[in-house]
């Protein structure tokens, strides 16, 4: 028994030949041109994503070198402070009593400690009495050229008709965490409390 035995038609054979080209080129668009145009745009999108990646690196870049630049300004002008480790607090009494030990008298008073993430900011009260404008200028700027980082955030003068001139000043030292041993008087970190 023959099946299919019959002579196909030259329409026939064209329909046939249209309907083979018609499931090459769907096969061709499934298998091979879909999934190259899927893998373009995959990396089309990586590789914007790594634009975006590198904008933001180079601006880090640029960043970076403009804090290093500043730094490198700040030590050749010799102004640069660091931020010691906690617990400095001798070295920093230390230094207030070295700078205050010329005046005719003083008194120091420190604030309690507080503490946000690794920054622990010391803050103090100085009251002296100096012999004239010039030496309590020579200690406020002693302070403010400190090695350790301090900043000044209040300071008031009288010069009384001798000459004397009185300072009160309110002040911050700057400390950190980083390298730093926790000990009873650290407090408890402000911004984990608050969070």
């Amino acid at each position: 028994m023959k099946i299919m035995s019959r002579n196909f038609s030259t329409s026939e054979k064209i329909l046939l030949a249209v309907l083979a080209l018609v499931l090459v080129a769907l096969a061709y668009y499934y298998f091979v041109d879909q999934p190259i145009r899927a893998n373009v745009g995959d990396a089309l999108a990586e590789a914007e994503n790594l634009q975006t990646e590198l904008d933001v690196i180079q601006a880090r870049v640029v960043h970076l070198q403009s804090v290093q630049s500043s730094m490198d300004a700040l030590t050749a002008e010799g102004n640069l402070t660091w931020m010691s480790s906690y617990n400095n607090s001798k070295a920093e009494l230390s230094f207030l009593n070295d700078i205050l030990a010329d005046t005719l008298k003083y008194s120091i008073t420190f604030a309690d400690v507080t503490r946000s993430g690794n920054q622990i900011r010391r803050s103090f009260t100085l009251q002296y009495t100096a012999r004239n404008y010039t030496e309590a200028q020579d200690i406020m700027t002693r302070l403010l050229e400190c090695e350790n980082r301090c900043l000044v955030s209040e300071a008031k003068c009288s010069i009384a008709p001798d000459g004397k001139v009185t300072m009160t000043q309110s002040a911050t030292f700057y400390e950190t965490m980083v390298g730093g041993t926790p000990d009873a008087g650290l407090p408890k970190d402000s911004a984990q409390v608050n969070s």
